[in-house]
């Protein structure tokens, strides 16, 4: 197998994507930050900054927005959906993050999910992080994909 974004001698280059036919594209990416139950019930009851949750899903839709220009080598896209769902989990404990990105274009929109979640998640950090400095960001990861030349993709469980 061979990688997309490298040319026959090696080279970083972005993917020429002018001949493949425009789909409807989804991706949903999630993530976690796990806390003290303690920094959870400042998140839920709303902390010094404000509305964490609501902030987080703000900047998950602006990091989606311009995942283009903080990873080298993804196209922009018109994105035409982002949502983002964070909820506060007591077994965790912490907060869950699930991003769902909808394109209809030429590439996928998986990169833009991730970055929509890396995103809300590092905000939920530096909201929190007065009162827990050592909370963790864990499990961001591609959970399914549909839409595109390769087809669908789920994780597995």
């Amino acid at each position: 197998m061979s990688l997309t974004h490298f040319d026959a001698q090696g080279q970083a280059h972005m993917v020429d994507v002018s001949d493949k036919d425009e789909t409807r594209r989804e991706a949903v990416a999630t993530g976690h930050v796990v806390m003290s139950a303690e920094t959870l019930a400042l998140a839920k009851g709303g902390a010094a900054k404000g509305d964490v949750m609501g902030v987080a899903r703000l900047a998950g839709i602006m990091g989606a927005k311009r995942t283009s220009d903080l990873i080298p080598l993804c196209h922009p896209l018109p994105i035409s959906k982002v949502t983002l769902d964070l909820v506060p989990d007591d077994a965790l404990p912490g907060i869950r993050v699930t991003a769902t990105v909808r394109t209809t274009g030429r590439t996928g929109v998986e990169m833009e999910a991730l970055t929509a979640v890396s995103t809300a998640c590092l905000t939920v950090y530096d909201m929190l992080k007065a009162a827990e400095k050592s909370m963790r960001i864990e499990g961001i990861r591609l959970l399914q994909k549909s839409g595109g030349k390769s087809g669908d993709y789920e994780a597995a469980p």
